[in-house]
């Protein structure tokens, strides 16, 4: 195994190959990184916390945010696509929810730990 002290320029003393080691690869930062970068506007952001608490379809959570189904239907997409939520049909409804991921889970936990929101009962 080739030495880790040597594959930084500068050597300040510290033992940074140990945190050189454990540096996330790529896929884990992205994966990260976009799920914070859907949550940067404040109306998805809005939604992501609901949906913590809840399970809706599109018409009640368009009521909830004052928005219109389409524009909540756009915000849905990309939530889903960074892996936040999750959907299921019944019906001829589509309703969603926070997905059960430690990352969702984290995301929800920092929220309200920096907004200084009280999860609801």
């Amino acid at each position: 195994m080739a030495d880790k002290k040597n594959n930084l320029p500068h050597n300040h003393g510290k033992i940074n190959f140990i945190i050189e080691e454990a540096l996330p690869d790529d896929t884990a930062i992205i994966g990260v990184s976009n799920a914070m970068k859907q949550l940067g506007d404040p109306t998805r952001l809005r939604i992501f916390w609901y949906l913590c608490h809840t399970e809706e379809c599109v018409l009640d959570i368009a009521a909830a945010v004052n928005m219109t189904s389409p524009a909540v239907s756009h915000h849905l997409r990309l939530l889903k696509s960074a892996g936040l939520i999750i959907s299921r049909r019944d019906g001829k409804e589509m309703l969603y929810r926070a997905a059960d991921t430690p990352l969702a889970q984290a995301l929800h936990r920092i929220i309200e730990n920096i907004a200084e929101i009280t999860c609801p009962d």
